[in-house]
């Protein structure tokens, strides 16, 4: 699958905004889905995952209550809806796929663990 996340850009501290990541292909509800962020210096980290029928999300525990993933299989994209933003929020968001067979599995912290990946969308929070 082949993933464009988009969404990205500039928002005051407490501000909001969403990112989208549009899959191709036809078996896109096959996949758990996951947002990760890298930040300058920093490795990629995970921030948030939904199952397949994305009835099943995890988060990391710094956007937990704060940041929202939700997917629309008729559509083939994924969303984070990130709200209350921080300044140590900005980062470059990318979607990553993870074929799974099990249509529970909320997906994976690992990077590793996810074989396709968006370009990437910049976030900056401003103070």
């Amino acid at each position: 699958v082949q993933l464009q996340a988009s969404g990205g850009g500039l928002v005051q501290v407490g501000g909001s905004l969403r990112l989208s990541c549009a899959a191709s292909g036809r078996t896109f509800n096959t996949y758990v889905m996951g947002w990760f962020r890298q930040s300058p210096g920093k490795e990629r980290e995970f921030v948030a995952a939904v199952s397949r029928s994305g009835g099943n999300t995890r988060y990391a525990d710094s956007v937990k209550g704060r940041f929202t993933i939700s997917r629309d299989n008729a559509k083939s994209v994924v969303y984070l809806q990130m709200n209350s933003l921080k300044p140590e929020d900005t980062a470059v968001y990318y979607c990553a796929s993870a074929y799974s067979p099990n249509t529970l599995y909320s997906g994976s912290w690992y990077r590793s663990d996810y074989d396709s990946w968006g370009q990437g969308t910049l976030v900056t929070v401003s103070s």
